[in-house]
């Protein structure tokens, strides 16, 4: 465990999310997921993240690591159609990831989603949250979109659309 991220991240308010992504940041980041999840069968999660809890900190996880905590805990994996995707923002270590599940993995090159995720990162160096996050979804939409098409009346909402926050 390295003392300088676990003091940079003790020291960060917990409400570091919530001021990087206020309201009206939150409904269009909703609205763009509900807009994706019409056009495929893929389920899209977005989750942001302060710092990290305490019991991770001390575990010296990474932001994967933790993102695949929560991929887990929000459900993510478990679509019927093996399609969750999950985009997760550490914001005090600066790191996106993108965690695909194994229905996605077989068709989607991982390269994909790590260029998506540094070019999140880049908008977020550049204080552009929305925009980013807007941007990523769009293109995590285009790849799900070629290999998962919608299909009319069977395509049901299966995870929440909404930005969750900690």
């Amino acid at each position: 465990m390295k003392l300088a991220r676990l003091f940079k991240h003790l020291g960060t308010p917990g409400w570091l999310a919530w001021r990087r992504f206020r309201a009206a940041d939150r409904e269009a980041i909703r609205a763009a997921v509900a807009a994706s999840e019409r056009s495929h069968r893929g389920e899209l999660r977005f989750v942001a993240e302060g710092p990290l809890p305490l019991g991770a900190l001390l575990k010296g996880h990474t932001a994967r690591r933790r993102a695949a905590e929560l991929f887990k805990r929000l459900g993510v994996g478990n679509t019927r159609e093996a399609t969750g995707i999950l985009i997760y923002v550490q914001l005090v270590d600066r790191h996106v990831e993108i965690l695909a599940d194994h229905g996605i993995d077989t068709r989607v090159d991982q390269v994909e989603w790590e260029t998506i995720c540094r070019e999140l990162e880049l908008a977020f160096s550049e204080g552009a949250y929305r925009r980013g996050v807007l941007e990523a979804i769009d293109r995590a939409t285009r790849l799900l979109a070629l290999h998962f098409p919608a299909r009319p009346g069977d395509n049901i909402n299966e995870l929440d659309d909404r930005p969750t926050l900690f």
